[in-house]
């Protein structure tokens, strides 16, 4: 079969078991240079449409091989899509070679179990624990915001930092934790989440009139949430509250950049509410980089605008760049799962 190299990176060797159980409240990943990191690792990132699959000769680096659809409610049907994808291009590869797993969902290190997906298959499932007793290899598995954050940390545009915080600005809001080049891990796999939490202003004054700010519901059982308004569908809903029509966030982007009051208004707003809670976040983590995933972070200018904006809400001053967007803002998934498969 043949692959298409996605992306080119170091070649950190990287230790230490991620789908064991782990009794601490709070994880952080630690690693063991070793002989393993030459060794390949099989990638998927797993969405609620496609798996996506690649295999990783170095940490950092994927050949992306095919995307085929992701069977959502049926777990017999995943696993057997899973073993198609290996039987396709595993023949060169040992058998016992690891598999790597980025997903949608909230991965415990307590339990290992799923929560919070929007894979009804998975939802309270030990995912990696019961995949590798069928396949019979080890397997690992992460939330995708914190492989996007991996990534990041090890191969991308944040590539050796302290403390490096990984944003998604895709349809949601969410984030990852990556510390000395470990990744951190909360208790039920929550860590970096900050788009929850009932922190979303009531009001906000721009240009000497103050408008009113929806706190809406959100699917988490908050009101509230950076989430319901943070994403590319949290700004078109701002834009529908503002002016009483629809657009999508790229027209509304669009519209910005050429000046139009409409989208000013709406992306003055959006900025605002997010550029608030992520200078909290900088407050309380000290991070060397924020970088951005997701589909608003290919925006023309927005994530410049933001940087911006949260630089001037931090205690500690930043000369320089401080919110980027990512270098694997589109393929954080596979890349980082490279790099959280060589955990031994």
């Amino acid at each position: 079969m043949s692959f298409d190299v996605i992306s080119s990176g170091n070649n950190a060797e990287i230790g230490t078991d991620v789908g064991a159980g782990v009794n601490a409240e709070m994880s952080v990943e630690t690693s063991t240079a070793g002989s393993a990191s030459a060794a390949a690792v099989f990638c998927a990132d797993i969405g609620g449409s496609f798996i996506k699959f690649g295999v990783s000769r170095h940490a950092g680096e994927v050949e992306e091989g095919e995307k085929v659809p992701m069977p959502t409610a049926s777990w017999p049907g995943f696993v057997v899509a899973v073993q198609g994808l290996i039987a396709r291009y595993g023949n060169a590869f040992p058998p016992d070679t690891p598999l790597a797993i980025a997903t949608a969902g909230l991965v415990s290190p307590q339990t290992g179990e799923l929560l919070s997906t929007n894979i009804p298959a998975f939802t309270g499932r030990a995912l990696a624990a019961e995949l590798s007793w069928q396949l019979g290899r080890r397997v690992t598995a992460a939330n995708d915001a914190d492989c996007f954050t991996l990534a990041e940390a090890h191969a991308g545009h944040a590539q050796g930092l302290p403390i490096v915080a990984g944003v998604i600005l895709g349809t949601g809001v969410g984030g990852g934790l990556v510390i000395n080049g470990q990744l951190v891990r909360g208790h039920g796999g929550v860590t970096g989440e900050w788009g929850h939490g009932a922190i979303v202003r009531t009001e906000l004054t721009l240009e000497g009139h103050t408008y009113a700010i929806p706190r809406r519901p959100c699917a988490c059982g908050q009101t509230g949430c950076l989430d319901t308004l943070g994403g590319a569908r949290g700004m078109e809903r701002l834009h529908r509250h503002f002016h009483r029509r629809d657009s999508t966030s790229r027209q509304i982007v669009a519209g910005w950049r050429r000046g139009q009051p409409e989208a000013a208004l709406t992306i003055a707003a959006w900025l605002r509410l997010v550029a608030e809670p992520l200078a909290l976040l900088v407050n309380i983590l000290g991070p060397s980089k924020i970088v951005v995933g997701g589909g608003l972070a290919s925006a023309d200018g927005l994530i410049a605008a933001l940087d911006k904006r949260v630089r001037a809400g931090v205690l500690h001053r930043y000369p320089d760049l401080l919110v980027i967007a990512g270098k694997f803002a589109h393929n954080g998934g596979l890349v980082g799962a490279s790099v959280l498969g060589r955990l031994a």
